[in-house]
């Protein structure tokens, strides 16, 4: 089984979604901190405010520390990983960069939004990368998120980071 290389994905990640210690609004008008955490419809957890000391109020109130960011961070990308892991349990036998590409596309759109890319979720499970390419560059999510969609498109296309 292939695993994708982490710290290549937080790297993706950081540059796609950028890194904010203060509550900003998003796109979607969510208040948001870190590396894209929605403080609306994720919170923070129980077990993130004790072991970070955090709460959405403090948020707000202060904002978060770097290495505060950097741990809400590996939390999403962890439950990015295990969302996949319930509904698309395939994604692990597929390489470690089209690996990458399908959990920066779960943290972007979350696991429903992505599940409603059903051709090209079978096309990237029969293999059919380059065809799940080109779908993916046709959604309304690839007009939305530009640049973002292009490298991920190029990644599922060639296998390589781009």
């Amino acid at each position: 089984m292939n695993m994708f290389d982490r710290a290549a994905l937080i790297t993706e990640l950081v540059r796609d979604e950028g890194e904010r210690l203060k509550v900003y609004r998003c796109t979607a008008n969510r208040r948001t901190i870190g590396v894209g955490r929605n403080l609306d419809d994720v919170g923070i957890s129980a077990t993130e405010t004790t072991r970070l000391g955090i709460t959405v109020a403090s948020c707000v109130a202060s904002g978060i520390t770097p290495e505060q960011s950097r741990a809400l961070l590996d939390n999403d990308v962890r439950r990015c990983e295990a969302d996949l892991d319930r509904r698309l349990p395939w994604w692990r036998a597929i390489d470690a960069v089209r690996q990458r590409v399908l959990v920066n596309m779960c943290f972007n759109l979350g696991i429903t939004g992505l599940l409603g890319f059903v051709n090209t979720l079978a096309m990237i499970k029969a293999g059919r990368y380059s065809d799940a390419a080109t779908n993916m560059l046709k959604s309304k999510w690839a007009g939305q998120v530009g640049k973002r969609a292009s490298r991920l498109s190029d990644m599922m296309r060639t296998g390589r980071a781009s």
